[in-house]
């Protein structure tokens, strides 16, 4: 018996291909969620299963006690898509990656002086270990059941508050550039780049949490060059593996020493093997021009969907294809993804009131239109 911790919808999968999914009675789904954001290049990829069979062939598990090869090939393929030398820590989620930056930020505080405080906002989220969730400013992700949470983490509603509250304590500040649970909301860029100045002025390290709104999701490799800006630390996780469990950790300044961090299973042959396979890809796609087509079509569906319903929606939001619409009522959020999942397309909620979409980056443009076409149904019998 699985334990009571998820409220599922009443459908289980059996197959996918590209953005459509069948159920176990046949019927087919256009998935504008892709997992959560995970399936970068959609289900059943034929590349991604050449690798995954390929490498289960030959080798799954050393351990970091050993060289790896396909994780160092991994490591300088992110290096250098970041145009700079970081280095990388792999392990098996976004909150993995997210603990690491953590680690990272209380070593480097400590050579500081002792300095250990962690910076975010009010509208983030940054997982679910304990030490992730006492990151996360959403009071939500804070029940008295789990705790007591760990100390040395504080939140403000915006940046300028998290500008006038650094202090000789604070070693990092951590934020996510477009909030994938707090409503799909980019930050102001202008604000970003302020405090980016500031911070390195102050010697306090910029951490941006791309585990979501990373790996091209908005459009670039990292959401960071959109905004301009050089983080000290990055964290991924979903689109690197298109659905094999793999998080990283980007670091720009040298902090670990041998000892101070590790994973049994995190960086292993098949998953930084998938990995590399799956940022060529995206880099490919990027290059080709092909995103940003994808991306340009896709908002302009949406654009059109919400000047339509305006009855219901207030706006879009979001970069790339990471994308949102903010419903007027929250009560009737529940009521269009529940008709969107009879109607055969899969979409997802952020926050309290935002519809949200993360379909896979090189979604067919037969999907697309068939998605749209199944969840402006599913609108109309939500409206009713």
């Amino acid at each position: 018996m699985l334990m009571n911790n998820y409220l599922r919808a009443d459908v289980g999968f059996v197959r996918g291909y590209g953005a459509t999914l069948w159920d176990e009675d046949g019927k087919d789904y256009i998935d504008f969620a892709s997992g959560i954001g995970v399936c970068a290049l959609g289900h059943s990829h034929k590349g991604v299963a050449k690798i995954i069979s390929k490498q289960s062939k030959t080798l799954l598990h050393t351990s970091n006690l050993y060289n790896i090869t396909p994780q160092s090939k991994l490591a300088d393929k992110i290096s250098n898509l970041l145009g700079g030398e970081y280095e990388l820590f792999f392990a098996n989620s976004g909150a993995e990656a997210n603990e690491c930056a953590i680690k990272l930020a209380r070593k480097f505080g400590y050579k500081q002086g002792k300095k250990s405080e962690i910076i975010s906002l009010v509208n983030s989220f940054h997982g679910r270990t304990i030490a992730t969730l006492a990151m996360t400013g959403q009071d939500k992700f804070h029940p008295d059941d789990f705790a007591p949470y760990p100390n040395g983490f504080k939140f403000y509603n915006s940046i300028d508050e998290i500008i006038e509250n650094l202090n000789e304590n604070t070693a990092a500040v951590i934020i996510e550039l477009v909030q994938g649970e707090g409503g799909i909301n980019p930050l102001d860029k202008a604000k970003v780049q302020e405090l980016a100045k500031i911070l390195n002025q102050k010697n306090i390290l910029l951490i941006t949490d791309e585990v979501q709104c990373g790996v091209y999701r908005t459009g670039e490799f990292i959401t960071a060059k959109l905004y301009e800006i050089e983080p000290d630390i990055i964290t991924f996780a979903k689109g690197l593996g298109n659905g094999v469990p793999i998080g990283a950790c980007a670091s720009k300044k040298p902090i670990f020493a041998p000892g101070d961090h590790g994973s049994t299973f995190g960086g292993g042959f098949l998953v930084t093997s998938v990995a590399g396979y799956v940022l060529n890809e995206l880099e490919n796609l990027k290059n080709s021009g092909k995103l940003d087509k994808k991306i340009s079509k896709f908002e302009k569906n949406l654009d059109k969907l919400v000047k339509e319903n305006s009855d219901i929606f207030e706006k879009g939001v979001g970069l790339g294809l990471m994308q949102g619409i903010v419903v007027k009522d929250s009560n009737l959020l529940n009521t269009i993804i529940l008709k969107a999942l009879e109607c055969g397309v899969l979409v997802l909620r952020s926050g309290s009131n935002t519809l949200r979409f993360l379909p896979p980056l090189n979604l067919d443009k037969k999907e697309m239109k068939e998605g749209f076409s199944r969840l402006k149904l599913a609108i109309s019998k939500a409206k009713k």
